[in-house]
């Protein structure tokens, strides 16, 4: 009998497509989820010491959130409508860096940016520099699904929104004590505070919520306050279209950080290509920018996949973050081992 000279060569050939990548998750079948749900509600220096009180306010947050979008998903609603309503949820809750606790500028008042992404059809709507809307995530939807544009800013943003329904407040409403002694702090020198504010022990905001629903569709929204003592007309990342907010066929994709890094690097947009192009997992994908791109202390992000897998990774000490999906696993989580 002769020997079966082509049995090795197939395993050869086999083990090199398992190492090549072609074995991750994203690619198997068997690891579908029917919906799934990430948030995140800001990274950076984020003390371990703070007081238990505050601690369980923010978990509580991050958990009421979560049950929002849940509840969506798991009654068969898209992914649009989940991360809009768990970003308005975040936007809500003066804990957070979005809508009622906006930080305030250096003229000592508030402006805010928001962008929603469909990874179905890549449609999305940005604003930047709004300074009267309740909810900004919701006036992004309308400009996604009502305006032949993607991206408005300061007093067109304003203009734009006068022509919706939207809800409108003073710019008042966002003023919270805990920022006010966060932007007084910044004012005898008048220091622009960005990257450095981390290192005294402070965070920066940002909210965001990534979906996976059962019809296989993604979508990404984030919204910010942006950053403490921020000059006149300062954009960051968020309303960024592949910056600080993505989402395509693969993957959708929420970051929070110092924007500056985050726009450098078109960091959300990058971690999809890498993806793609590379035919590697979000997680794969997520290290490499945290790693290669980004330098530490930098950023964190949520994303999920067209599998529903999930990744929550940072570079900072801390992240406000949770996740759940149809099989029932669910997190809540602050730092990095809890």
């Amino acid at each position: 009998m002769k020997p079966n000279i082509h049995l090795p060569l197939t395993i050869i050939l086999l083990t090199f497509l398992l190492l090549s990548g072609c074995g991750q998750t994203q690619n198997n079948p068997g690891n579908q989820t029917d919906w799934a749900l990430a948030l995140h509600g800001g990274a950076g220096t984020i003390s371990p010491d703070m007081p238990d009180s505050l601690k369980q306010q923010y978990y509580d947050g991050l958990r009421q959130a979560l049950r929002v979008g849940e509840i969506i998903l798991r009654e068969g609603g898209s992914a649009l409508d989940a991360v809009e309503a768990v970003v308005r949820n975040l936007e809500d809750n003066p804990l957070f860096n979005a809508g009622h606790g906006s930080v305030f500028t250096s003229e000592g008042k508030h402006e805010l940016d928001a962008a929603i992404m469909d990874g179905s059809t890549l449609a999305a709507g940005a604003l930047t520099g709004l300074t009267t809307v309740k909810n900004p995530v919701s006036l992004a939807r309308i400009v996604m699904e009502e305006s032949p544009h993607i991206f408005f800013s300061g007093s067109g943003a304003e203009e734009f929104a006068s022509q919706t329904g939207v809800e409108r407040v003073d710019n008042d409403y966002f003023h919270t004590d805990s920022r006010y002694i966060q932007w007084r702090r910044t004012q005898p020198d008048n220091a622009f505070q960005y990257h450095e504010e981390w290192l005294e022990g402070d965070k920066f905001g940002t909210v965001g919520a990534v979906a996976l629903d059962a019809g296989g569709r993604l979508a990404a929204a984030t919204s910010t306050g942006g950053m403490t003592n921020k000059r006149f007309g300062r954009v960051g990342d968020v309303p960024i279209i592949g910056s600080g907010t993505f989402a395509n066929h693969l993957v959708a994709i929420s970051a929070t950080g110092w924007g500056e890094q985050i726009m450098r690097n078109v960091s959300a947009n990058t971690i999809a290509n890498y993806m793609e192009f590379r035919n590697t997992s979000v997680d794969d994908a997520m290290n490499y920018v945290l790693t290669e791109r980004l330098n530490p202390g930098d950023a964190g992000f949520v994303a999920v996949d067209r599998k529903g897998n999930i990744s929550m990774q940072m570079n900072t000490l801390g992240m406000y973050r949770g996740s759940i999906n149809s099989r029932g696993e669910h997190v809540v989580m602050i730092w990095e081992t809890e």
